[in-house]
């Protein structure tokens, strides 16, 4: 992997701008692009065009430290992210800001990481941290950090909130983007929010919506991740916007990542008939014009980032190269693993069967009617069920025959109360999941078909001070544990999607029919997004922002 001096690749060059493809020799020196020569002579039947960006991802959502997530990345044609080390500050603070950049910087791949707008997310849960303005501008003063992540508190920045201004109005004066985060934002609140300076958003779950927003100036980021799946929704936007439109993840979890990334949002658009060109400015020039990032877009004196394709329709990947590294070649990562260490915030004693009960007169009800969360699948959102509630023994128990599962959050940095609530959609049968990836604070959050089940799999996840678990009975059991944060492992990154696929096959087991129950799991607890969460500190209401 050492850098070559000079070298030449040939084949299709494909000029975005310019809207043209054709034959062409292209000169590497030094890790720049030092000439592009256009040529009547016989190429390859191969294509040479801008690497691909994921312009919104939370690295740790691939249970992944960055320079593992590169590894697997880059084989598909990914030279470069814009990243939110949201995840791991929540958990960690400053500290583990410094983890994801210094690890990121061990491997050749163009990690853009931005600063946490919102750690805490809510002041209705307990975070490992707070990062408050202060703390912001610092982080915004430094070189390694590109913009000012993700605006989640749209109530502050539509009241006015003086801390949430004074963040907004740094990353203004050091000419850094302000990302947006505003599901279901419209007309006047949505005008409000983005003349505050906030110039992009990944929660458009409808076009009308994203239509809305684009007329005040707002770009928008198409995601499509292990989560949130807004593709089909929103993706005839490319051609009506396409310099207003970028491609992201925002989660994809490393089983996902072993498969395929934003190459195949590519194949996918260009199959539904969209123009080729503008498919590839929202998923490789987009980004790197919005984000000011210092990766090349194949110009002469750019920097060496770009990749070779089979072909425009199914962009299969032949190389990735990154400041003139090779660091993919057809389907095999080149980038060697770099050794961690870890960094974490765990203080949590095992929960006993009597820690998960809940008594008829602790929890909300009407006539038997108690309040239960919706999951809907690939949604972050929920909906608010009032259904029948089981009682046994003057207590409120899990009812497996109408799928109303009980779901509990154990604060995971100091003894406390375990919050309990019940849960529909789920689908168990039997057995229960538990995670320490609970967005955003990252507490332990967990769903069962009965209590004995349940305190089994929290303490599989609390024995190895964070991880997500799987438990059948006392034979069939699983946990992958995630060292760094509670969020990440530091194993190989395709070892750690085999034993996801491998816990996740096991979840779906347990009877559940949700593509990835790990996943929609981790945001049963994100109280910023309605309708019905459980946060560790009780059932919080996202419509009325308060506790039920």
């Amino acid at each position: 992997m050492s850098m070559q001096h000079s070298f030449q690749v040939s084949g299709k060059l494909v000029d975005i701008h310019n809207k043209k493809i054709y034959p062409a020799y292209v000169w590497i020196q030094d890790g720049h692009i030092s000439r592009i020569e256009k040529t009547d002579e016989m190429v390859p039947h191969q294509f040479i065009l801008p690497g691909f960006i994921d312009s919104h991802v939370h690295i740790e959502s691939s249970m992944l430290i960055p320079s593992e997530f590169a590894r697997l990345a880059v084989v598909h044609g990914t030279v470069g992210t814009v990243s939110d080390p949201h995840e791991i500050a929540n958990v960690c603070g400053i500290a583990g800001v410094d983890f994801m950049i210094e690890n990121g910087k061990k491997v050749p791949f163009k990690f853009n990481f931005g600063a946490p707008s919102c750690v805490p997310a809510t002041l209705f849960e307990t975070a490992g941290a707070m990062i408050d303005s202060t703390a912001v501008t610092a982080l915004l003063e430094r070189p390694e950090i590109a913009y000012l992540s993700e605006m989640m508190n749209f109530p502050g920045v539509l009241n006015q909130d003086p801390e949430v201004m004074k963040k907004i109005s740094t990353a203004h004066r050091m000419r850094k983007p302000v990302d947006g985060h505003a599901p279901g934002l419209r007309g006047d609140a949505a005008k409000a929010y983005i003349e505050a300076g906030i110039s992009t958003d990944h929660e458009c779950f409808t076009l009308e919506e994203a239509v809305d927003k684009l007329q005040h100036g707002m770009k928008i980021i198409i995601r499509e991740g292990s989560a949130a799946r807004n593709f089909e929704a929103l993706i005839e936007l490319v051609d009506d916007h396409p310099n207003h439109t970028l491609f992201c993840s925002d989660d994809k979890h490393p089983d996902s990542l072993v498969t395929g990334h934003i190459n195949d949002l590519c194949a996918r658009a260009v199959a539904k008939g969209l123009d080729v060109f503008n498919v590839l400015k929202a998923a490789c020039i987009n980004p790197v014009l919005h984000y000011r990032l210092p990766i090349g877009l194949l110009n002469e004196h750019d920097p060496a980032d770009f990749i070779v394709v089979k072909d425009l329709t199914h962009f299969k990947v032949l190389e990735t190269y990154v400041d003139g590294i090779l660091v993919a070649k057809e389907g095999k990562t080149l980038i060697p693993s770099v050794p961690a260490t870890t960094i974490n915030q765990f203080d949590c004693k095992p929960v006993t069967v009597q820690d998960l009960t809940i008594r008829k007169d602790d929890y909300p009800s009407q006539n038997g009617l108690i309040p239960v969360i919706e999951a809907l699948d690939g949604q972050l959102i929920t909906n608010q069920l009032e259904l029948a509630g089981k009682l046994i023994n003057n207590e409120w128990v899990a009812d497996t025959a109408q799928d109303i599962l009980k779901m509990v959050v154990v604060n995971r940095y100091h003894q406390a109360t375990v919050a309990k609530c019940f849960i529909r959609n789920f689908g168990f049968k039997h057995g229960a999941i538990a995670s320490s990836v609970a967005h955003d604070s990252h507490n332990i959050v967990a769903v069962g078909a009965d209590d004995a089940a349940l305190a089994a799999a929290i303490n599989l996840v609390i024995a190895e001070k964070g991880g997500v678990s799987c438990y059948v009975n006392d034979e069939q059991y699983q946990v992958l544990g995630l060292p760094v944060a509670g969020l990440m492992s530091t194993s190989d990154g395709y070892e750690v999607a085999e034993a996801y696929t491998a816990i996740d096959a096991m979840a779906k087991s347990l009877g559940s029919k949700l593509q990835a129950p790990f996943m929609t799991l981790s945001f049963m607890a994100l109280l910023v997004i309605p309708h019905l969460k459980l946060s560790d500190k009780g059932l919080f209401d996202g419509d009325r922002f308060e506790f039920v």
